[in-house]
């Protein structure tokens, strides 16, 4: 059959959304090309520093309930596009261990009532149990008599996030998507496509102006002496901390949300607070080796939710994922999937059809439309 030079869809990013909707669209039988400044690795992609860890129940206690349902079908959803993928990732679902000092005791009863508000009924029965005494111990050896209680969240998981990256450039390779790596996009001169999909997040500031980086920290320390069997979060009135055990003795550690689009490197505060917290945890953290200490900004829009925003013509943006990108990326790529097809195909080309979309799409609640115009 011939093919049009001209791809069906030109993706625009390839960080972790950008690759998850171009290996999504190649695999349906579109021409795809996609365009990122950095390299093949990821590694100037805000999923380049993440624990990536797929915790619903856990992020219902700061997140509202729209992100807590993405998350929980994208818990579902992984697995599967993980067994799509032409190389290994690291996927775990062990659960997450909630735990506080005793002198932080009061940050459990308000994350509980947090978590109760935010999270759907299907997720809290019987996916929030309480721990004490040896009960905890019993769940995660490595801390027993460490602290006198906890909640055992146990359908939760997580994954590597550098494999993921690894295993969808490869994808993106094995399904003949036309990457171009360490090419910036100028937006007065976008390539040729049939849509254009905009994924770049902070990359996307120039066209939309109210999105906004807010910085995270994280250390990645080798302690192959540690036995955690599950990612750990200890409570906290200021420094809520998050340990993710993944392969080979690897543990990445984090705490720090701040406002800011600082790229520089980790400070020195923000490194003693997270590894001191680390160390209240388990004092087995003081002989583990830091192997890095980075830091990332996350795009976010005002509201603090994803957006699917449609230009009134032939583009679609796809940002504001936040701190929860591998948590709820494949629910919202594969609604970024299904737009984009109506519009190439035409199903979609007017604010009546938009609005008709809106109204029925599995995720209605993600799609905004920037301003209308006649389609190009």
């Amino acid at each position: 059959m011939n093919r049009s030079p001209r791809p069906d869809f030109a993706v625009l990013g390839g960080g972790l959304c950008g690759r998850l909707v171009a290996w999504r669209l190649a695999g349906d039988g579109h021409r795809v090309a996609l365009y990122e400044r950095g390299d093949a690795t990821g590694s100037q992609a805000a999923a380049w520093v993440a624990a990536a860890m797929l915790a619903p129940l856990a992020e219902a206690a700061s997140a509202e309930p729209l992100i807590t349902r993405l998350g929980a079908s994208s818990l579902e959803s992984w697995p599967r596009v993980l067994a799509e993928l032409p190389e290994p990732v690291f996927f775990q679902r062990n659960g997450t261990l909630v735990v506080w000092h005793h002198a932080d005791r009061t940050e459990a009863p308000l994350f509980e009532r947090r978590v109760r508000a935010n999270a759907p009924a299907e997720l809290l029965d019987g996916g929030f149990i309480a721990l004490a005494g040896a009960q905890l111990g019993a769940a995660e050896p490595a801390l027993a008599g460490r602290f006198n209680q906890g909640w055992l969240l146990p359908r939760e998981g997580q994954l590597d996030n550098r494999q993921v990256l690894s295993a969808l450039a490869a994808g993106l390779a094995e399904r003949g998507v036309d990457t171009h790596w360490n090419t910036p996009i100028d937006d007065a001169s976008l390539p040729e496509a049939g849509i254009t999909i905009d994924c770049r997040g902070l990359g996307a500031k120039p066209v939309l102006p109210t999105l906004r980086g807010i910085r995270g920290e994280v250390a990645r320390v080798h302690a192959p002496h540690l036995q955690l069997t599950r990612p750990v979060r200890l409570l906290h009135p200021r420094y809520p901390l998050y340990i993710a055990p993944k392969q080979n003795g690897l543990y990445v550690i984090g705490a720090t949300e701040i406002e800011g689009e600082d790229m520089s490197p980790v400070s020195v505060r923000s490194a003693l607070e997270l590894l001191s917290a680390a160390f209240s945890v388990h004092p087995g953290f003081g002989e583990a080796r830091i192997l890095e200490l980075n830091s990332q900004c996350r795009p976010t829009l005002p509201d603090h939710r994803p957006a699917l925003l449609w230009d009134g013509a032939r583009t679609l943006r796809v940002n504001g994922l936040y701190r929860h990108g591998y948590m709820i990326a494949p629910e919202v790529a594969d609604e970024a999937v299904r737009f984009a097809s109506a519009l190439l195909d035409g199903r979609v080309g007017d604010a009546d059809a938009f609005a008709g979309w809106r109204r029925d799409a599995c995720w209605s609640e993600l799609f905004q439309q920037e301003f209308a115009r006649e389609p190009a």
